[in-house]
C-alpha cells in the first residue's frame, strides 16, 4: 500500500510541531523516522494513525485522500500504530484485550481468538500467556501484544514507536526478522520511530529525519551512523566514557542485607549490596529478571520477605514509601504516564502536587515556580499544557523538575527510555550533578552502552539470580549481554 503525506502542518499554540511535511512511502518498505525529542515525530505519526488531526495538508492512500478522524478510521484504511506507552486495559486478560482490540472480528468466541493470537505470535516469534492480566505484563510484553493485535487486524502500514524497549537481543532479532518477512513477502510498510540508531541501521531500507518540526533529510541505508546523528542534531556527537566520582572516604548511603523479595512470580533471595555516596549502580537484565524487585524494595515500594534495609545508618525495614521519601529517597518509574505522571493534569498541577504542603494550594506561587522549572529544565511546553500532550523527552524533563535537588538516594527505572542521544545526555547531566553533590544512585537500562558509560558497578540479573560486576574498563557490552542471558 502506497502512502503519501502532503504538506502536513500541525501547531500547538505558538509551537509548530509539523511544518509542511511531505513524504512519499512505497509499499513493502521499512522506513526509520528519526529526530531528537520534540522534533515532531510522534505528532506526525499520531496524525497518520488518526489520533490527532492536522491543521492543514492531507494523507493519501494509493493516491486517494483519506480522512483520518480517529484510530478506527486509520485502521479502516490499513494504518495502525504501536505507541511507546501501549494503550490497553489493565483489568482485561491478554486474550480479552486481544479480542477487544479486534472489535467484531471474532465476537465472543474465545477459541477462535486464542487460535488467532497463537498464530500471530508464532509468526512474530512472541510468547505471551493468554490468561494472565494485562496489568501483570511488562512494558515489553504489552508492546508485543499491541503489535500482535495490529497484525491480526491486517494493517498494511505499521507504525512502531520505540518497539525494542525492554526486549532481549534474541527477541529483537526475532521481531526484526518477522517485520522483514512481512515487508518482503506481504508488502507490509513499516515506519520505525526509534532513538536507537543501531536498530534503524539494522532493519530499515531508508530513514527520514525531522528537526524542529521540519523534514531535513531522507537517506538510503546503510549509511554511517555519524551522518544520521549530524542530520538529527545539526552537529556531530562525541563518545562519552565512564568516569567514577566515588571518594575513597565516601560513607555508605544504602545497605541491603540478605534482601529477599518476591512479587508472587519471581523471587530474589539473600541479596547483599552496599552503595556509597556518589556511587552509581547499574542494573542489567531482561524485563522480569529481578532488577525491578530489588530497586522497588530499596525505594520502599515492596515489602521484604526477609533481610534488612539501612539508609544513612537508619534502619528502614518495614517502613512506608512516604518514610523512604522523607529519608531522602527519590524514585522514578519506567512507566512515565502509568506511575510517574498523571494524565489529565497540567504542568502547574504536577508542580503543585510535588511542592505544595498545605491544605490549600497557592496557585500563583505554583504557576510562577512552574515557569521557572520550564526554563531551567528546557521543557517544550507551557504551564497549562496537559502532561500527555508533551513528547516523551519533555515528560522526562518534567519528571526531573519534580525530583529533589539534593536526594540521598536516586532509584530510577530506565531514566532515558525512548529519548534521543542529546536528550539522554541532558538527563544524565542533571543526574550526575546530584551524584557529584553526594547522592547515591541505582538505575536500570536496557541499553548496555548506557550502563557501561555511567555505572561504577553493575548488578546483572537473570531469572532472579544476581551477580555484581565491577565496571573497570575490561567489561564490554558483549560480555554483559552474555551474562544477562545466563552465561557464567
Amino acid at each position: 500500500m502506497r502512502l503519501s503525506i502532503q504538506n502536513i502542518t500541525k501547531r500547538f499554540g505558538a509551537l509548530t510541531a509539523n511544518d509542511a511535511i511531505s513524504i512519499d512511502i512505497a509499499g513493502g518498505k521499512i522506513v526509520g523516522v528519526l529526530g531528537e525529542n520534540g522534533a515532531g515525530k510522534s505528532t506526525l505519526m499520531k496524525i497518520l494513525s488518526g489520533y490527532q488531526a492536522a491543521d492543514s495538508g492531507e494523507v493519501l492512500v494509493e493516491k486517494q485522500p483519506v480522512r483520518l478522524k480517529s484510530p478506527l478510521d486509520a485502521i479502516g484504511v490499513g494504518i495502525g500504530m504501536l505507541h511507546q506507552d501501549p494503550l490497553d486495559v489493565g483489568a482485561f486478560s491478554v486474550i480479552e484485550e486481544f479480542m477487544y482490540g479486534l472489535g467484531r472480528s471474532f465476537g465472543l468466541n474465545k477459541s477462535q481468538g486464542r487460535a488467532k493470537l497463537a498464530a500471530v505470535c508464532a509468526k512474530l516469534g512472541f510468547s505471551i500467556n493468554p490468561d494472565v492480566p494485562v496489568s501483570s505484563l511488562s512494558i515489553a510484553a504489552r508492546q508485543q501484544l499491541a503489535i500482535a493485535r495490529l497484525i491480526a487486524l491486517n494493517v498494511q502500514v505499521l507504525i512502531l514507536d520505540e518497539p525494542t524497549t525492554g526486549i532481549s537481543e534474541d527477541q529483537k532479532a526475532s521481531l526484526f526478522k518477522a517485520l522483514r518477512d512481512l515487508a518482503d513477502r506481504d508488502g507490509l510498510t513499516v515506519l520505525l520511530v526509534s532513538h536507537k540508531l543501531e536498530d534503524v541501521l539494522a532493519l530499515c531500507d531508508e530513514a527520514v529525519v525531522l528537526r524542529r518540526g521540519a523534514l531535513v533529510g531522507r537517506v538510503q541505508l546503510p549509511t554511517p551512523q555519524s551522518v544520521l546523528v549530524e542530520l538529527m542534531f545539526g552537529k556531530p556527537m562525541t563518545v562519552e566514557r565512564h568516569q567514577s566520582k566515588i571518594r575513597p572516604d565516601a560513607p555508605p548511603v544504602l545497605s541491603l542485607d540478605a534482601l529477599t523479595v518476591t512479587d508472587g512470580r519471581l523471587s530474589v533471595s539473600d541479596f547483599d549490596l552496599t552503595v556509597r555516596a556518589g556511587e552509581v549502580i547499574g542494573f542489567a537484565g531482561l524485563d522480569g529478571s529481578g532488577q525491578a524487585l530489588i530497586m522497588r524494595a530499596a525505594a520502599g515500594l515492596l515489602r521484604l520477605e526477609r533481610g534488612g534495609i539501612t539508609l544513612n545508618g537508619r534502619a528502614m525495614t518495614g517502613q512506608s514509601y512516604r518514610a523512604f521519601m522523607t529519608a531522602g529517597v527519590s524514585f522514578g518509574a519506567a512507566g512515565r504516564l502509568e506511575e510517574g505522571l498523571v494524565r489529565g493534569l497540567t504542568l502547574t498541577e504536577h508542580i503543585a502536587l510535588a511542592t505544595e504542603r498545605g491544605v490549600l494550594v497557592d496557585w500563583g506561587r505554583a504557576a510562577a515556580f512552574t515557569e521557572s522549572q520550564i526554563a531551567q529544565y528546557q521543557v517544550k511546553g507551557r504551564p497549562d499544557s496537559m502532561i500527555e500532550t508533551l513528547s516523551g523527552g519533555n515528560q522526562q524533563r518534567v519528571l526531573m523538575s519534580l525530583m529533589p535537588e539534593s536526594p540521598a538516594l536516586m532509584v530510577l527505572e530506565q531514566p532515558t527510555r525512548g529519548l534521543d542521544v542529546e536528550s539522554g545526555r541532558w538527563i544524565w547531566a542533571q543526574l550526575l550533578a546530584r551524584r557529584d553533590a553526594g547522592a547515591a544512585m541505582l538505575f536500570s537500562s536496557d541499553d548496555l552502552d548506557e550502563i557501561l558509560t555511567y555505572a561504577d558497578r553493575v548488578v546483572v540479573c537473570f531469572a532472579g539470580q544476581t551477580r555484581i560486576v565491577e565496571n573497570d574498563g575490561a567489561l564490554d557490552a558483549a560480555t554483559l549481554g552474555y551474562m544477562i542471558g545466563g552465561g557464567s
